[in-house]
């Protein structure tokens, strides 16, 4: 008998100790966010869809030297060039197989230019298999579209570098 008051005295301050956490965290600010219409903090450092840069001037900033391609660890990048007429190498071929990244960072790691790099665009999702085998135009669009935030990226992780 002097059991089961004692086990009711437990339960019952645990129950009302239970129910005061739950109504004062009824009161506090939510953290979620309604996702495809509110979008959070994304770090500068994130790994998201590869895009290749471009100079002020328009010119390509790859320069061929083909590091991007020996480091990656998947195999997933391949490169050919040529050269140009004043001696100096083009990328004619920069193709970058989505499927087999495992989106590491050690391309852009590597690249004495900064023209591969990892861009915030996490949001690729296609319908098939092919559309994620990007090629140099579709990687160059991406530069272009994302330039002032990867610009604003590689100056904020500047310290880091």
């Amino acid at each position: 008998m002097k059991i089961n008051r004692i086990l009711k005295t437990i339960f019952m301050s645990d129950f009302i100790s239970g129910l005061s956490l739950a109504v004062r965290t009824i009161f506090k600010s939510k953290k979620t966010i309604n996702y495809p219409f509110e979008k959070g903090k994304i770090s500068p450092r994130f790994r998201g869809e590869h895009a290749l840069r471009r100079y002020p001037n328009g010119e390509e900033r790859c320069i061929a030297c083909k590091l991007c391609e020996a480091i990656c660890p998947a195999q997933a990048i391949t490169i050919e060039s040529e050269l140009r007429s004043d001696g100096s190498r083009k990328t004619t071929r920069y193709d970058i197989d989505m499927l087999k990244c495992i989106y590491c960072g050690l391309c852009e790691e590597s690249c004495p230019v900064d023209a591969i790099v990892q861009g915030p665009n996490f949001e690729f999702s296609t319908e098939t298999r092919e559309e994620l085998y990007y090629n140099k135009e579709k990687l160059l669009d991406n530069g272009d579209k994302w330039e002032t935030a990867l610009a604003a990226n590689i100056k904020a992780d500047e310290p880091h570098r």
